[in-house]
């Protein structure tokens, strides 16, 4: 049973990838709701941060 105009707006899910025609699983997976991210920690183990002039971010005449 084809799906009407109402009921395919009611399952858009933001996938940017327009309208789905052939594999609507593959078209989710593949898109940026399941890219993969590394986040960066705020408390524990890697998480230590240094100053702006011992990671390189300022040159070195600003820094001294």
């Amino acid at each position: 049973m084809p799906l009407t105009e109402s009921q395919n707006r009611n399952n858009e899910t933001d996938h940017g990838r327009g309208v789905i025609r052939d594999n609507a699983l593959k078209a989710v997976v593949t898109s940026a709701v399941f890219r993969m991210r590394v986040v960066k920690s705020k408390k524990g183990k890697g998480s230590f941060q240094r100053k702006g002039k011992h990671a390189g971010r300022e040159s070195y005449s600003m820094a001294a």
